[in-house]
């Protein structure tokens, strides 16, 4: 391994706290874990606030790449090869409504210059501010973008060679990003990940599970992971679970004020077989997904339908449990998946159209019946996916950008 002072990184800037519970994290903390599974030295750098941010020793020295702390690893399911670098934030920083006193600006104006650049070969980001403060320093970046935005590219910016590529996750994003003047061939559709836990069996948890949410063992368990807003089909799944007294449905994920209003629907319309169990560390999520008869993927029409990006998909079906899924634009070509696997059967059980909890019940009590669970999971799911990890998505991004603009590889 080279000297460490000597090394140019690849950056991945996140310009939050970690961690949280918000699917845009996930994917971006799983996004520089991937890059940093196929060797290249990889730095995610985010905002650190509270008692840490004004430690002497960090504020003199903010950027300090170092082992990946046990929180995060847990939280996102992380790997022991990717390094973090806190940039801290004390206060006023974000107290204040003011250019000076925000965290975008200071990382931005203050940290990248002076004390990241040095030993940046690469900026990988879904901030803005981020990416052009890197190009006007004289860093090559990639830039993702992940919804649809009105306000215009800076044409500066976006025409500089020093923009590699532009990363969305659905063509309708990559639309609207052309139309606000990014250049079609600097713009790329790439779907997101999945992280290989997902994949390794875990009957033991799964069991466990099961154990915890069933009354007895005769029971049918049906699990839903993600957000919990209107939009992604949660009030469906709440109508659905009403048809169906006697099938246990789980909703892993959520903020707490989200949690406390479904909570209390549910309540009003005495359904009595619906839990919500809040955040699941990415540790524990991939066994409750193998714990599950069912996995529903419901969800809305309407504009969000249009750029959901299937990450959680990805992790469905990874963990080989036959998938209930909604029929949406973002999902579209994933409606006949036998290409994928030889022919031998599909990695989605059955698709039902949006809004409407009568056929997403339907769909439901079908595959409870033609889609016995299984231990060790389906092939067809499992061996559909495997095209899709992090690492095959980072190396895919990677070669659009110049051999010579590359970060380094550490073995």
């Amino acid at each position: 391994m080279k000297n460490s002072a000597l090394q140019k990184h690849y950056i991945f800037f996140i310009g939050e706290e970690l961690p949280q519970p918000e699917a845009h994290l996930v994917q971006s903390t799983n996004a520089a874990n991937g890059a940093a599974n196929l060797g290249y030295s990889t730095v995610l750098v985010y905002l650190e606030k509270g008692a840490k941010a004004i430690n002497p020793a960090n504020l003199a020295r903010p950027f300090q790449p170092r082992e990946t702390p046990t929180e995060l690893i847990k939280y996102y399911n992380l790997h022991d090869k990717l390094k973090v670098a806190p940039l801290p934030m004390p206060w006023p920083i974000d107290h204040f409504r003011s250019k000076f006193t925000d965290s975008n600006t200071i990382a931005s104006k203050y940290y990248l210059p002076f004390h990241i650049l040095p030993t940046t070969k690469l900026v990988h980001s879904r901030n803005w501010n981020f990416v052009k403060a890197a190009i006007k320093n004289g860093v090559p970046a990639i830039y993702e973008h992940h919804h649809h935005e009105d306000k215009p590219f800076e044409p500066e910016i976006v025409k500089n060679p020093l923009l590699q590529i532009a990363v969305t996750v659905i063509d309708t994003i990559r639309e609207s990003m052309i139309k606000n003047g990014m250049p079609p061939e600097k713009v790329i559709t790439m779907h997101n990940g999945f992280n290989r836990l997902f994949m390794e069996r875990q009957p033991e948890k799964a069991t466990e599970w099961r154990q915890k949410l069933l009354q007895d063992e005769s029971q049918k368990l049906v699990v839903y992971a993600g957000a919990l807003q209107q939009f992604k089909g949660i009030d469906v799944l709440i109508d659905v679970a009403q048809e169906m007294p006697n099938v246990e449905f789980a909703c892993a994920g959520g903020k707490p004020k989200d949690i406390e209003y479904y909570q209390q629907l549910v309540k009003e319309k005495q359904v009595h077989n619906i839990k919500f169990l809040g955040y699941i560390l990415h540790n524990d999520l991939a066994s409750l997904l193998q714990a599950a008869d069912v996995l529903a993927h419901p969800h809305c029409s309407g504009k969000a339908a249009t750029f959901t990006s299937p990450l959680k998909l990805f992790d469905y079906f990874a963990s080989g449990t036959p998938i209930v899924a909604t029929k949406i634009p973002s999902l579209v070509e994933f409606q006949n998946t036998q290409a994928f696997t030889g022919g031998v059967g599909e990695a989605i059980a059955a698709w039902c159209e949006p809004d409407n909890p009568s056929k997403f019940a339907e769909c439901l009590k079908r595959v409870l019946e033609t889609h016995p669970r299984k231990i060790e999971g389906y092939p067809d799911s499992i061996n559909f996916v495997k095209q899709f990890s992090w690492e095959n998505r980072a190396a895919k991004i990677l070669s659009y950008v110049d051999k010579s603009l590359l970060p380094q590889v550490v073995l």
